[in-house]
C-alpha cells in the first residue's frame, strides 16, 4: 500500500482531511442532533466519499475509480462524522437526562 494521497500531500490534506472532515462532523452532528441511528453515518458516509473521490479527480486530476483511495477517504469521513456524532450525543444524553447520566469525559457518558 502506498501512502493516502495520490496527486499531492497538500492537496489530500485540504480537501479530505479539512474540508471533507469538516463537512462529516457536521453530517455526524447532525444525525445525532436528530436521534438518526449510526448505520445511516456510515451509509452517508459511503456517499461522501463517493463526492469527495469525484473532487479529487475533477480538480486535481485524481484517479476517479480507486478502490484504496475511496477507502481512506471515507475512512477518514467516517472517523470524523463519528466524532462530531459522539460528542453530540454525549452532550445530548448529559443535558437533556441530567437526572440519569453525567458526562464522564468528551466521548462517554455514566449513570448518576
Amino acid at each position: 500500500m502506498g501512502l493516502p494521497w495520490e496527486t499531492s500531500g497538500v492537496a489530500f490534506a485540504v480537501l479530505t482531511c479539512l474540508l471533507g472532515g469538516a463537512a462529516a462532523y457536521m453530517a455526524g452532528r447532525g444525525l445525532a442532533l436528530t436521534w438518526q441511528p449510526l448505520l445511516r453515518l456510515v451509509l452517508y458516509m459511503l456517499v461522501m466519499g463517493a463526492g469527495l473521490r469525484f473532487l479529487h479527480f475533477a480538480l486535481f486530476d485524481g484517479t476517479l475509480l480507486s478502490l484504496h483511495y475511496y477507502a481512506v477517504d471515507t475512512a477518514i469521513l467516517i472517523a470524523a462524522a463519528g466524532l462530531g456524532y459522539r460528542l453530540t450525543r454525549v452532550r445530548q444524553m448529559a443535558t437533556r437526562y441530567r437526572w440519569l447520566y453525567r458526562r464522564s469525559s468528551p466521548l462517554t457518558w455514566s449513570e448518576r
